[in-house]
């Protein structure tokens, strides 16, 4: 680990994400009566301003030699001599990475969005609930101790929610507003337990410390057991990841979120949340290194994932959903890279599947936009004459998430498959992932054709199909110019030269990289024969969708008929919803419903306290039947006290020595 250092030129830090949650305040609170323009101003300018502090922060960052910066603001919770969580935010090359990615591309999506939901009710509080994101996101990546991160991974998740469920007045949006913050939830609580054993076996969470202690320690069977510490917290710790980033079991909140606005589904749920789970598991690499069974899991995890969202993709005919299950599938990939100990390969993908996977998204938007709100891809059809940007743009993205060279995603996709390959017994996690990569090219050429090309397949009169304004055109260019080039970074490894992304996240990964067992030359040929492997699995899966769907004949639904039942297990997705609500969600609310409510709640609480009241209410009311009013009554009722009186005084043994007590 690099010693951190103090410098007052990055002691500023707190600006980064300062500057968006003021947007935030701002809006949530005063923003309601105002116009569109201020709202923009408000929220577009802080996440600008917010990106030109990242800038400057990482030119800082570069001209002090790159050395990690580690500042100390606050004590939050100080607990002394025993337990320390303070507001700390540390850079370094990992964190570079992230704060440009979310910085950058959150701010492209804020320009965006201006132009997509001017139209919308809840204006300013969409863009107050976009900025409060940002804010948490940079928490996230900024954070130097669990806890502070810990805080940013909640938050993104209360974010999550309320944008998902923006269109709350829809039963869907705000059914899947709930079922992303539940599912979430699951994961989150294996997080905090992960969080509680490290703080338990070292005494901090505080990542310089923790780290460094973690790479003195004794792993030896001996020292941890077999089933060791490191192992249990790095699958708590992965656990939260599941759950974040969309990974098996816990995956089935995403598609759902597609409810939400088309911008928060390209930045949340394709560019930056749902990345975090990767940053965790990239962030923690020193203790994932320290157990071989917690790196097997994330590796089988992130390749299952892969391949199962693929083949739901492959059937899926609404266009933000089909671009959801790649979304799985993609993060699956990077999963994959961190199993296998490639972590800057994994948030190499990271980087370049925020560009072209947020161009995607936004560029679906554009195409609902054009459509008036459609989005099933079976009417659509021929609209790359009438929105060419638009069309230019996805085209972009999609060669550049299948893996055409030279574009982004086929440098870091080779990366990924390269890694899987050269370790021991990895090479059906590559073969896997070698088939995903086909099907991800096949749904999305699919998408392509069913959208763009072919005879249009709406009502010509009642759908005026029209370009979308340069608001949203422009982010659509800048991002597809990143995902064009932004994988030239490590472009010169093709010529037996540096990986320059590799290069800059060494002194973060360092020697915790996978190992060649192999001769550097015998790699780099093998690298390139997989590299034109990979790229003939792309080309096959175009050959195939354009012989599918390329031209109008009837073979999809030809071979749909042929397979029925893979067909619809496909289109409803291996019915694991369905599977979730018979196992998880029934019996919970059977439970919650027949013994908690009904046996409990009704029955014990409200019957023990009903039943005190009707006593006490019968008791009550047969005294009030003694205060007749009769003065008759009255006198009965004095001879009757008299006699009783008399009586206890005559034949109770102990009524003379209480009467003597009580005279004066």
């Amino acid at each position: 680990m690099p010693t951190p250092i103090s410098t007052p030129i990055l002691d500023y830090l707190w600006i980064i994400p300062l500057l968006p949650l003021l947007g935030s305040a701002t809006n949530g609170l005063f923003g309601k009566g105002w116009p569109n323009k201020i709202v923009n101003t408000v929220a577009v300018g802080s996440t600008g301003l917010s990106f030109l502090a990242a800038l400057e922060a990482v030119r800082e960052f570069f001209a002090n030699g790159q050395q990690l910066v580690h500042n100390q603001y606050f004590d939050w919770i100080l607990i002394p001599g025993y337990f320390r969580a303070g507001f700390d935010l540390q850079m370094d090359q990992l964190t570079v990475v992230m704060l440009l990615v979310v910085t950058g591309v959150g701010w492209l999506i804020h320009i965006y969005s201006t132009g997509y939901m001017a139209h919308e009710g809840g204006y300013y509080r969409f863009f107050s609930y976009l900025n409060l994101f940002m804010f948490f996101m940079l928490i996230l990546v900024l954070a130097a101790n669990y806890v502070l991160l810990f805080v940013g991974w909640e938050g993104v998740g209360l974010c999550s929610y309320l944008l998902v469920g923006f269109y709350f007045l829809r039963k869907s949006a705000s059914d899947a507003g709930k079922k992303a913050f539940i599912v979430n939830r699951i994961g989150d609580f294996g997080f905090m337990l992960g969080m509680f054993l490290l703080f338990r076996t070292f005494h901090t969470l505080d990542f310089d410390t923790l780290f460094k202690a973690v790479a003195t320690q004794n792993t030896t069977p001996e020292a941890w057991g077999q089933f060791g510490i490191f192992t249990v917290a790095c699958l708590l710790l992965f656990m939260g990841a599941t759950g974040k980033s969309a990974q098996l079991p816990l995956y089935v909140w995403l598609p759902d979120a597609m409810e939400g606005p088309t911008p928060v589904s390209a930045l949340i749920h394709a560019a930056t949340m749902v990345t975090a789970g990767v940053y965790v598991v990239a962030r923690s690499h020193i203790l994932f290194t320290h157990s071989v069974t917690a790196l097997t899991v994330v590796a089988i995890v992130g390749c299952a994932t892969a391949f199962f969202a693929a083949t739901i993709g492959l059937v899926q005919t609404d266009i933000k959903r089909v671009l959801a299950y790649s979304t799985v599938s993609q993060l699956g990939y990077m999963f994959l890279a961190c199993g296998v100990g490639a972590f800057s390969a994994g948030i190499f993908h990271l980087m370049t599947h925020a560009f072209f996977k947020a161009l995607l998204f936004l560029a679906a938007g554009s195409v609902i936009h054009a459509m008036g709100g459609e989005q099933d891809m079976r009417k659509m059809g021929g609209l790359s004459k009438y929105i060419k940007y638009t069309y230019a743009t996805m085209l972009a993205a999609t060669l550049a998430i299948t893996g055409i060279p030279p574009l982004a995603g086929f440098f870091s996709k080779d990366a990924i498959l390269f890694s899987a390959f050269q370790i021991p017994g990895g090479h059906p996690l590559y073969a896997l992932g070698l088939l995903t990569a086909l099907l991800t090219s096949f749904y999305m050429f699919r998408l392509i054709f069913l959208t763009f090309y072919g005879k249009p397949r709406y009502d010509e009169h009642k759908v005026h199909v029209h370009e979308s304004p340069w608001s949203m055109l422009g982010p659509l260019c800048i991002l597809a110019v990143l995902s064009i080039i932004g994988g030239w970074l490590a472009a010169p490894a093709l010529w037996g030269g540096s990986d320059y992304f590799t290069s800059f996240l060494a002194p973060v990964f360092g020697s915790h990289e996978a190992a060649e067992a192999i001769s550097e030359a015998a790699a780099h040929q093998i690298e390139i024969t997989l590299a034109v492997v990979a790229v003939v699995a792309a080309l096959l899966g175009l050959a195939v969708a354009y012989w599918f769907y390329g031209k109008p004949t009837g073979k999809p639904e030809q071979l749909a008929k042929s397979m029925q039942p893979v067909y619809k297990t496909l289109l409803n997705k291996y019915y694991v919803d369905e599977l979730y609500a018979a196992v998880v969600v029934k019996p919970l609310l059977w439970i919650s419903r027949q013994i908690f409510w009904q046996a409990v709640d009704v029955t014990v609480i409200d019957g023990t306290v009903n039943g005190v009241a009707s006593t006490l209410t019968g008791i009550g009311d047969g005294v009030r039947h003694t205060q007749s009013g009769n003065t008759r009554s009255y006198a009965v009722w004095v001879v009757v006290g008299a006699i009783v009186i008399i009586a206890v005084v005559f034949f109770w043994p102990g009524a003379k020595t209480v009467v003597g007590m009580v005279r004066p």
